[in-house]
């Protein structure tokens, strides 16, 4: 971050605090403590995008969710080709 100092976060994202760098008070163990808890929230997100990556991309899946819009459209579509062929007929 610009401004030379770090902004900590809450579990949930949010901002909660800035502190200069370099400011007295943190230990090198805490500052440890801190990536590692960093790390492993990233890791928890990245498996949380991946499935649902998976999930939304799982075609079988979503036509079987979406079964009867599908089958209204197709329907729709059918009529719009059988009614431009039909009008293309008479000329």
């Amino acid at each position: 971050m610009s401004g030379g100092g770090d902004l900590y976060v809450t579990g949930a994202g949010e901002p909660v605090a800035r502190r200069a760098a370099g400011a007295p008070g943190r230990s090198s163990e805490e500052i440890r403590r801190d990536i590692e808890a960093q790390r492993q929230q990233l890791g928890q997100s990245v498996e949380a995008l991946r499935g649902r990556v998976t999930e939304l991309t799982d075609w079988r899946r979503q036509v079987r969710e979406h079964r009867q819009e599908l089958i209204v459209g197709a329907a729709v579509i059918g009529f719009a080709v059988g009614g431009l062929l039909a009008l293309r007929r008479r000329r």
